[in-house]
């Protein structure tokens, strides 16, 4: 693990960190220092314990302000610009999904239609083929006799 130095109220402080959380490290750091110089310049010289637990009080007081605000800001905006994009879109796609089995019903309704027209102009061919025949038996009778 690797080893470093971060500056903290104008004293060194020696820490380890896992390998590659060096940047992370100095960036937090370099947040507690501000707070804690500003803490030297109002108190003066205090022990570094008691620095570093007010510097870190104040670090954590700004946080949660800061969630505070994200949360109003957050509930106040309902999902952003993208959700409400994605809840548009969504309901133009039920729109048009509903539309689309509308025509499905009324195509599947016309296509019974003419399935029941082709069976009745069966029905009628087939009925004038059976008269037909009959009357060719008839006159083939008459022509017999």
């Amino acid at each position: 693990m690797p080893e470093i130095t971060i500056h903290i109220g104008g004293r060194d402080f020696e820490v380890v960190c896992k390998a590659g959380e060096e940047p992370f490290l100095q960036s937090a750091a370099a947040l507690l220092d501000t707070e804690a110089q500003a803490l030297a310049e109002v108190m003066g010289r205090i022990p570094e314990s008691r620095m570093l637990l007010m510097a870190g009080l104040m670090l954590a007081d700004k946080t949660a302000s800061l969630e505070d605000q994200l949360a109003v800001a957050s509930r106040e905006n309902e999902g952003g610009p993208i959700a409400h994009e994605v809840t548009a879109e969504i309901t133009k796609l039920k729109s048009d999904l509903a539309k689309a089995v509308e025509e499905l019903k009324a195509s599947q309704d016309a296509l019974a239609a003419e399935q029941k027209l082709k069976s009745a102009h069966e029905n009628n061919t087939q009925t004038a083929l059976a008269a037909m025949e009959i009357m060719v038996a008839s006159l083939e009778e008459k022509g017999a006799a």
